[in-house]
């Protein structure tokens, strides 16, 4: 069977969060069945294992609708793709696609680096779920990162494929354990985007004397400025991106990763929090009750003060060496071993390219304590 993984959406010089998700499910696939990648660019491949390639038109070309042609001369029997805006007119192969949350039906407002053309689109895009349930309804099979997600697909009744949960992974490591130590650092990693609430972390700075805020990720002018008024000064530190070394270095030394998300798909940061036995400390929403478990301490993402507290609550040296230890334990459950064999599974169920089926039945896989997960 030829497997295509679209890996189009990788990105350059840092990985974003579909961008890892892709490189790290198509290197884990690799290791059980023949892949070849799909890219856009070949400065992509320095971002991703090193596996067999071919290169296509960017994914936000205006003739994405029908890069399904030229996909088709490779004469593939599935392509997966990471995101759910690939192109399929005339397609001659199966088809999976992914929806990994459904945030921007709360919060429509579209990232402010996108050209009006783009935000108009984004914007009628999610203001009803019509467009979503057309673009899901084309595959044969759907994958979402989470089973919160999974759970408001069904409710909103998204799509009349089978919804399958491969959650993001995160690399292993030996690295040791930790125990507490009175450094008083905690990291953000993400951007700051609305839904992001960066805000509620900047002014619960203010009732954390002593402590520092690491901002990981890059930021423009603007968004630096206000984010360190809200703070007191010096109390948030702008790294503005950091290599991968850099990244692990901070989250091995630091009190805590943290974030007031009001609305999130997955956070792939927490999860490599976890593997480097760092505690969380995070806003109170259902997806990350089901990526941060036992592991983390949360708080009303509204609430500055309950930022604050929940971080001086964990940061006693009992609890925050419990709190270590159950980090390590569940990052446990994300490995990109584990994603990929659902991948593989749902590859080899998937029914005949011209069938006709509507009605998937629901179950369980072996070992998995989370929501139903639909299988054809």
């Amino acid at each position: 069977m030829k497997v295509l993984f679209d890996c189009r959406y990788t990105r350059l010089v840092r990985h974003d969060g579909i961008s890892r998700y892709t490189a790290g499910l198509v290197d884990a696939f690799s290791k059980l069945h023949p892949v070849t990648m799909l890219i856009s660019d070949e400065e992509q491949l320095t971002m991703l294992p090193d596996l067999p390639w071919l290169k296509i038109r960017p994914g936000r070309s205006l003739l994405e609708p029908w890069v399904a042609l030229a996909i088709n001369r490779f004469e593939p029997d599935v392509v997966y793709s990471p995101m759910q805006t690939i192109g399929s007119a005339h397609r001659k192969f199966r088809l999976i696609l992914t929806l990994h949350d459904m945030v921007f039906y709360r919060n429509r407002k579209p990232p402010r680096e996108f050209s009006w053309f783009v935000r108009a689109i984004w914007w009628g895009y999610h203001f009803t779920y019509v467009p979503q349930r057309m673009a899901l309804n084309r595959a044969e099979a759907v994958v979402t990162g989470s089973y919160n997600c999974h759970s408001e697909m069904v409710e909103a009744r998204l799509t009349k494929r089978p919804i399958s949960v491969i959650r993001p992974g995160v690399d292993a490591n030996d690295l040791p354990p930790r125990r507490h130590a009175d450094v008083k650092s905690l990291v953000y990693m993400g951007t700051f985007m609305p839904n992001k609430n960066v805000e509620t972390l900047a002014r619960g700075m203010r009732h954390l004397p002593g402590y520092r805020l690491h901002l990981l990720s890059r930021i423009d002018e603007g968004t630096r400025s206000r984010l360190a008024a809200l703070a007191p000064d010096g109390a948030i530190v702008f790294e503005n991106g950091v290599s991968d070394e850099r990244y692990l270095e901070l989250l091995r030394s630091s009190t805590a990763m943290v974030s007031a998300c009001l609305d999130e798909g997955f956070g792939i940061p927490l999860i490599e929090a976890l593997a480097a036995a760092t505690p969380l400390v995070i806003s109170d929403i259902p997806v990350f009750r089901e990526v941060g478990g036992a592991a983390a301490t949360f708080f009303d993402a509204t609430s500055p003060e309950g930022f604050a507290a929940a971080v001086l609550a964990m940061d006693e040296p009992e609890r925050w060496n419990q709190l270590a230890a159950l980090a390590l334990d569940q990052a446990n459950q994300f490995t990109w071993q584990e994603s990929a064999r659902r991948l593989l599974e749902l590859i080899e169920t998937l029914p005949p390219r011209n069938r006709k089926w509507w009605k998937p039945c629901q179950r369980k896989l072996p070992n998995e304590s989370g929501p139903a997960v639909a299988r054809r």
